[in-house]
């Protein structure tokens, strides 16, 4: 098989799909590799690093997609690359169709074979291809939300941890998840007053007992969500519900009545955001002010990071790239249940139930 790397283009994304070890790997397996120049740069590879390990160095993305049976990305196909799919291509990427009926659209037009990242599920129920960005999303909800809370970007001029004699700072995190722990975790180390809700008390019973001492644990419901949200210096959305739209748990009315200048970091956003007021924003642009809390909703948040995110990301979904590459997405999708739950949209129809419920449009079994 010829698998594709294009460079990514969407604001600020410096990861990669598949670094030089894994083209090195690919051809040992009988493969070709196409990668566009500079694709890896961000990331810390070089095209000299690709051509040693055996790629084809392409001038163009366009040249990528003409060449190769699978695309491997990191993030969606933007709308300048939609027309450059071609029917029956596989491309293996994080789609978040739920957030879009555009790129689902797209999707059906082009008649490609989408396999999301964030829908491949293992025999245990977890998402191994959704849990290194969502531990490293995680951690940089607290980086980001710690800086924007300071005065020259319009926040409560906290810092996160306090001094002696000086409070620190309240983060309510709603959604005791990957994200959520692993936000919880850098908060509580920085010194904050850190408050975590989930729906679930099996989930809860294990924070409590796993977490430091400076994190409350809290049953979620509306009532709760809204105390807790009036408290909250810096207000985390990490709610996840695997291939559908995340749930708006946080109303505009209930933003209106927050400090002024308290800091929103809506993680959600890349699954239509858990805040009413959340918007999508860049790494150009992070963050807006809507009813004096400033909002950071940038939907490619471990993009910033790439050399660590790259890293983490395809140590995870290479394994499967692997596996459809020998055995062709059809036979990978019949012996293998998790690349089976990655189907999302196959040669024009919808094959993931959530999406085909959210947009009202037929299901088909591939």
């Amino acid at each position: 098989m010829v698998i594709g790397v294009p460079r990514e283009i969407k604001n600020h994304e410096y990861r990669v799909g598949l670094l030089p070890v894994h083209a090195h790997a690919l051809r040992q397996a009988g493969h070709r590799v196409l990668v566009q120049r500079d694709a890896g740069a961000g990331s810390g590879a070089g095209d000299g690093d690709y051509r040693e390990a055996g790629a084809t160095m392409v001038g163009s993305a366009r040249e990528v997609y003409a060449r190769a049976g699978m695309i491997v990305k990191v993030k969606e196909p933007q709308p300048s690359e939609f027309r450059q799919l071609r029917p029956k291509q596989v491309v293996f990427t994080y789609f978040h169709f739920a957030a879009s009926r555009a790129l689902v659209e797209a999707a059906i037009k082009t008649r490609i074979v989408a396999i999301a990242y964030e829908t491949v599920q293992a025999a245990d129920g977890s998402l191994p291809l959704l849990v290194p960005m969502s531990e490293i999303a995680g951690r940089m909800a607290v980086h980001e939300g710690a800086k924007y809370l300071e005065e020259p970007f319009k926040g409560r001029g906290l810092l996160l941890a306090g001094v002696p004699g000086v409070a620190p700072a309240k983060v309510v995190i709603i959604g005791g998840g990957i994200v959520g722990a692993h936000a919880a975790k850098m908060a509580a180390g920085l010194g904050a007053d850190v408050m975590i809700l989930d729906v679930s008390l099996p989930r809860l019973r294990y924070l409590d007992d796993v977490m430091p001492k400076n994190i409350t644990t809290l049953m979620s419901n509306a009532y709760n969500i809204r105390d807790a949200t009036l408290q909250a210096d810096l207000l985390i959305g990490a709610v996840l519900v695997a291939g559908a739209k995340a749930p708006v748990l946080v109303s505009e009315d209930l933003v209106r009545q927050m400090k002024r200048g308290a800091v929103i970091v809506d993680v959600a956003i890349d699954q239509g955001g858990s805040i009413a007021t959340s918007r999508p924003t860049t790494h150009g642009a992070p963050t807006y002010i809507k009813h004096g809390v400033v909002h950071y909703c940038v939907t490619n948040m471990p993009g910033a990071v790439a050399r660590t995110s790259t890293s983490a990301l395809t140590n995870a979904t290479f394994p499967y790239v692997l596996e459809i590459a020998n055995k062709g997405w059809r036979r990978a999708a019949e012996e293998d249940a998790a690349i089976r739950s990655g189907l999302n949209v196959v040669e024009g129809d919808i094959a993931f139930g959530k999406i085909a419920e959210q947009f009202r449009l037929p299901l088909r079994e591939p």
